[in-house]
């Protein structure tokens, strides 16, 4: 695995470490979870034959430094974020990105919010409650998850969440591949941040449908093959593309598929961005 490079950007409230792989357009990997830019080692040497490949941790995870105290995380300023680094990384050119999860649900606020600076957005499992028919039963999983890590600790919490969902765990540090697994001790220190301050804020967002509708043929929706039973993930994208008039893209694994299956999934996401 080809080494990045690593820089530091200086934005409002906090100081964002990232990595650059590649040459070519940025692409901008936005990780989801307690997950950091070491979540796409495993894709990002392959991704980086055709692009200039950006990841990067977000505000108060692993390297990435809050100037305050930590408080509950907002979307909007994660997408602000996101559009200072590729203004910082890419400023005479459009980009494409690729969001995760939680990472999604930022990656489609960018999109609505600063479609000027995008040429594709890939959204893997935004797990955006709000757009289902009947979010209450989720949200309420969410705030339990949210509560159980309150009362007793972050591995209660992550084995509550991961029996509702069906057993298969939303965060795996133990089954990561090797080029993944540097980033496992730091993961596990970011699940208070996760648990405490992005589940619940995070998947309570309500979308720009209408923003979004303009720029409708920019999003691609995905998820896992592996997800299809788990609402709470699978459920909110099938109906942001159906919203948009768009079509579900399907990607190797489930909610993590691109630790999973990294190589796999890395090709996939290359043909979807071509």
């Amino acid at each position: 695995m080809n080494q990045p490079t690593t820089g530091t950007l200086k934005v409002p409230g906090a100081t964002l470490h990232y990595e650059r792989r590649g040459s070519g357009p940025v692409l901008l990997l936005i990780p989801g979870g307690a997950a950091d830019a070491g979540l796409y080692a495993g894709m990002a040497d392959d991704l980086a034959a055709r692009y200039t490949v950006v990841s990067f941790d977000p505000r108060g995870l692993s390297r990435s430094p809050l100037d305050g105290p930590l408080t509950d995380q907002r979307v909007e300023v994660w997408s602000d974020d996101a559009h200072r680094l590729l203004q910082a990384l890419s400023p005479d050119e459009d980009a494409y990105v690729y969001g995760s999860s939680s990472g999604a649900i930022v990656a489609v606020d960018l999109l609505a919010r600063h479609p000027e600076r995008l040429r594709r957005v890939v959204v893997h499992e935004p797990p955006l409650l709000e757009l289902l028919d009947d979010p209450a039963p989720h949200r309420a999983l969410f705030a339990e998850v949210r509560d159980v890590f309150r009362t007793d600790g972050a591995g209660a919490a992550m084995a509550r969440f991961s029996q509702a969902l069906g057993g298969r765990p939303t965060e795996r540090t133990t089954e990561l591949p090797p080029e993944i697994q540097e980033m496992a001790p730091r993961m596990h220190a970011n699940l208070p941040v996760f648990l405490g301050h992005m589940l619940c804020p995070f998947s309570s967002t309500v979308p720009d449908l209408v923003a979004l509708r303009r720029v409708a043929d920019r999003l691609i929706p995905a998820a896992g093959r592996d997800s299809r039973g788990q609402v709470p993930l699978y459920g909110p994208v099938v109906r942001l593309a159906e919203l948009l008039g768009r079509e579900v893209l399907e990607f190797p694994g489930g909610h993590l598929g691109c630790t999973e299956h990294p190589k796999e999934f890395g090709k996939q996401l290359l043909a979807a961005l071509d």
